[in-house]
């Protein structure tokens, strides 16, 4: 064979091996994409992606009403080239967890509760019309059966949160709505707790307020009994309103430190 026509055939060859990687790495690129635009939960359904989360800062209300969250700057980018804060944030502060070792000797903490659980379908009743006239409203038996005769059973694992509408209020003395005594915020009935526990296989439970319980609790009825059972509470949950009552998927973005009694939260819903 001549040198030309050998010289000609390795260029052949290398261009068709070049063609190849290229094909193979655009392909993957476009695999990476794709599985970037839309998880494997959107691909399975979803749209969209929903913020649940407040921004956490100093004047976020707290249960206490003392400030829950600080920001020193330590590092400072004219100076340094860079920035770096130390940040100080009490655990239950802005969207959080509430783990079982929040009530109870010995329950799971923050770090301790199965990621399984951190992936929730989240079931959403409404008691807001309710709640506009009533603040000491609470979630009942009553209402988890009037879902559950309009949307089907509770699934497994899931999330059932109460939307009462108090995710508005975050921003004035309202969200607490202290009267010099108590305060006054809907939350659930530890009857509708109990019937979750017994019935059906919900593994959390959230709200838009600052607890489980309602705001003038006398014994933290709610907490005492949800959280030493395993199962843990989202509070302080924002834009429920823009949930339907079933069909998202929540994903919770659990803190992980060790021991910890809960923490605030990075929480997405899936829709």
């Amino acid at each position: 064979m001549c040198d030309a026509c050998v010289m000609n055939a390795v260029r052949e060859r290398m261009l068709s091996r070049r063609n190849f990687f290229t094909l193979s790495a655009t392909a993957g690129a476009a695999a990476g994409l794709g599985a970037a635009a839309a998880p494997p939960a959107l691909a399975a359904g979803h749209a969209t992606v929903e913020d649940m989360t407040h921004t956490l800062s100093a004047e976020f209300p707290t249960f206490s009403g003392a400030p829950g969250f600080g920001a020193e700057q330590v590092v400072n980018f004219a100076d340094d080239g860079y920035n770096v804060f130390n940040l100080s944030i009490a655990e239950h502060t802005g969207t959080h967890i509430d783990a079982p070792l929040h009530f109870s000797a010995d329950g799971a903490s923050v770090d301790e509760i199965p990621v399984s659980s951190l992936v929730a379908p989240l079931c959403v009743i409404d008691i807001a019309a309710r709640a506009a006239e009533d603040a000491d409203a609470q979630l009942t038996p009553d209402d988890l059966k009037a879902w559950m005769d309009a949307n089907g059973e509770i699934p497994d694992g899931a999330c059932v949160a109460l939307y009462s509408g108090w995710a508005a209020k975050v921003g004035g003395d309202g969200f607490r709505n202290f009267d010099g005594e108590a305060m006054h915020f809907p939350g659930f009935h530890i009857e509708a707790a109990e019937m979750l526990m017994e019935e059906t296989g919900a593994k959390s439970i959230a709200v838009d307020t600052l607890s489980l319980d309602f705001g003038k609790s006398p014994d933290f009825a709610v907490h005492y009994a949800w959280l030493p059972s395993g199962r843990f509470g989202i509070e302080c949950v924002a834009n429920l309103d823009k949930m339907p009552a079933k069909g998202a998927t929540l994903v919770i973005g659990a803190p992980k430190h060790k021991g910890g009694t809960g923490g605030p939260a990075r929480v997405l819903a899936m829709v």
